[in-house]
C-alpha cells in the first residue's frame, strides 16, 4: 500500500514557477511508477508527467515539454514536478499518483491518489 500527499501549489504569475511535492508512505514506494496529473474545472483529469521507478524511464503530455520536470527521491519516499514558465493554461488541481508496471496516460490505471493541490497561474 502507498499513500500519497502532494504539497506546493499555490497562486503564481505567469512565467512564474512552482515545485510541487510528493510524499509517500510505506517502504515500496521505489517500486512504483510516480505520475502527475492534473484536472481543471469542467475539464477530465489528464496526464502531466510520469516516472519510472528507477528514474530513468519518463515521459510528458506535450503542453508541458521542455517546461516541467518530474524527477524523485526513493531514498525520501518523495517525488516532484518542478514548473517553469507557467501559463494561465496550467491553472488546475495537480494529483500525483503511483501503480505497479510501466506508466501509463489513463487516470483509472493508477492505483494509488493524493489528494490534489491546487495551482492558480495569474495573467
Amino acid at each position: 500500500q502507498v499513500q500519497l500527499v502532494e504539497s506546493g501549489g499555490g497562486l503564481v504569475q505567469a512565467g512564474g514557477s512552482l515545485r510541487l511535492s510528493c510524499a509517500a508512505s510505506g517502504r515500496t514506494f521505489s517500486r512504483y511508477t510516480m505520475a502527475w496529473f492534473r484536472q481543471a474545472p469542467g475539464k477530465e483529469r489528464e496526464f502531466v508527467a510520469a516516472i519510472g521507478w528507477g528514474g530513468g524511464i519518463f515521459d510528458y503530455a506535450d503542453s508541458v515539454k521542455g517546461r516541467f520536470t518530474i524527477t524523485r527521491d526513493n531514498a525520501k519516499n518523495t517525488g516532484y514536478l518542478e514548473m517553469n514558465s507557467l501559463k494561465p493554461e496550467d491553472t488546475a488541481v495537480y494529483y500525483c499518483a503511483a501503480r505497479s508496471g510501466i506508466y501509463t496516460y489513463t487516470p483509472k490505471d493508477y492505483n494509488y491518489w493524493g489528494q490534489g493541490t491546487q495551482v492558480t497561474v495569474s495573467s
